[in-house]
């Protein structure tokens, strides 16, 4: 049972389970679910998601520190130049699709193409590599451009609900927390209960994305060398109460799960030039971008992470065409409930086919999992349901 909770955990089987149910809900009873998610909507994505954001970025702050995955800069780098990349591609062909029709009201869209959905991306590539460096630099790619999305539907627009001095908050809060640091607090509790407020409010009042607010308090918090290879009770430091990973590994979990539940509810009818556009820039821009970004990167210097390789990164990039459930929050978050938010979340729902894609990229370039089996004898998806990620 236990190591069943730990696939379930790292795999985050929640989140389709979630999403199933928010489906079938939405299209069988659409008013009750819709009042039921928007009655859901803030708790969940302004505050719960601030807390799962940091927990993934804890796992990339503590795969950047000395003898981690992503350690030095010029490794650390490389992923969040490739995730802005992936998502300027993304960008540029959404509106360049967008622009060839007369639906001009679809310029406005673009923030969808910057939303990788992070935790089906950590599943897939979990499920092929494991917990090794190509998934981590998948996480910390998948979160530099959700990031960019969130920003960019962030509510400065709503210049009533604005007060800009209210960022000044940030200041207080990052101080707290390196003095917090300083005197080795080890609990995660006194950063949560004295810096996290003031940052949260911080980005609530300036109207910046309030799931972007731990993000800053995050590099602070305990942490210990991380062995990608190891799960489960022999994490040692990982597995301590005073260890963020530690406190909130159930609550993660139900955020991810009514993150799917609030966020995945579209009613399958609509398809429309936003379905393509949304398809074309997230299944082919972004896996093209993300390339080309780490080329660039490399050729001015920095470095890939250890142990991954070329045919990795093809499987990473596809992978991150994945912008199921993010997809849909950000459809949400710039179009008014209509025939166009319907297109387009239908569009990022549409992006689950990158799961087939890449499991058969990784099938045929005999990578992670897929490595030392005879190309011949490995059918697709063969062996993901064996051992633990």
């Amino acid at each position: 049972m236990i190591r069943a909770w730990r696939y379930v955990r790292d795999h985050y089987l929640v989140l389709p389970l979630g999403g199933a149910i928010a489906i079938v809900w939405s299209n069988a009873w659409p008013l009750e679910y819709f009042k039921a998610s928007q009655a859901l909507a803030f708790a969940v994505n302004d505050v719960g998601m601030a807390f799962v954001l940091a927990y993934v970025a804890q796992e990339v702050v503590e795969a950047a520190m000395p003898g981690g995955t992503l350690h030095p800069w010029r490794r650390a780098s490389v992923p969040v130049i490739a995730g802005i990349g992936g998502a300027l591609a993304a960008i540029a062909v959404y509106l360049l699709y967008v622009g060839s029709t007369d639906e001009e009201m679809l310029v406005r869209g673009w923030p969808i193409a910057c939303g990788v959905d992070i935790f089906f991306c950590a599943a897939i590539a979990r499920a092929i590599f494991r917990r090794g460096s190509a998934s981590t630099f998948l996480l910390l790619l998948a979160l530099a451009s959700d990031v960019v999305g969130l920003a960019a539907t962030s509510r400065t627009f709503v210049v009533a609900d604005v007060h800009p001095a209210a960022g000044l908050l940030i200041v207080p809060a990052v101080v707290v927390a390196a003095m917090l640091r300083r005197r080795n607090v080890r609990s995660v509790w006194p950063y949560l209960l004295s810096s996290a407020p003031l940052s949260w409010l911080a980005c609530f009042w300036t109207g910046l994305h309030p799931a972007l607010a731990l993000l800053p308090i995050v590099p602070f918090f305990v942490h210990s060398r991380r062995n990608l290879n190891v799960t489960g009770a022999a994490r040692g430091e990982h597995r301590r109460a005073r260890h963020f990973e530690e406190v909130f590994e159930y609550p993660v979990q139900a955020v991810v799960f009514l993150f799917a539940l609030v966020n995945a509810g579209v009613l399958l009818r609509g398809f429309g030039t936003a379905t393509w556009a949304v398809l074309t820039a997230l299944l082919a821009a972004r896996p093209a971008g993300i390339l080309a970004a780490v080329a660039l990167a490399v050729s001015v210097g920095l470095h890939l992470p250890r142990n991954v390789g070329w045919k990795d990164l093809i499987v990473i990039a596809l992978t991150a065409s994945l912008s199921v459930t993010f997809g849909l929050f950000f459809a949400a978050a710039v179009f008014p409930d209509g025939p166009l938010l319907i297109e387009t979340r239908i569009g990022a729902l549409g992006t689950s086919v990158g799961v087939l894609i890449a499991l058969a990229a990784a099938r045929l370039l005999r990578v992670g999992r897929f490595a030392n089996v005879p190309l011949a004898r490995q059918p697709i998806g063969a062996r993901l349901t064996r051992g633990r990620a």
